[in-house]
């Protein structure tokens, strides 16, 4: 049976990994959003504008790294 620290640390990690998740899923939105806007442009032949968008949204695809692929503080295992 659980104890009470063990039972708190494990809503803790429950509540990061809801809290990781709804960020990703934010992400994931603004990449479609960015992808959806991308076409747009492709498709009223603004070929510029839509290359500018992609662009940007690489940037923000590298800078995000800790969203794609969260790091883990030294010493916590899975």
């Amino acid at each position: 049976m659980a104890t009470g620290s063990e039972s708190q640390s494990s809503a803790q990690q429950i509540e990061a990994l809801v809290a990781e998740l709804e960020q990703a899923e934010a992400y994931e939105q603004r990449l479609r959003q960015v992808i959806a806007n991308a076409k747009d442009q492709l498709a009223a032949g603004n070929v510029a504008v839509a290359l500018s968008l992609l662009n940007a949204a690489l940037s923000d695809i590298d800078s995000a790294a800790d969203v794609v692929a969260p790091t883990r503080p030294t010493g916590q295992t899975k």
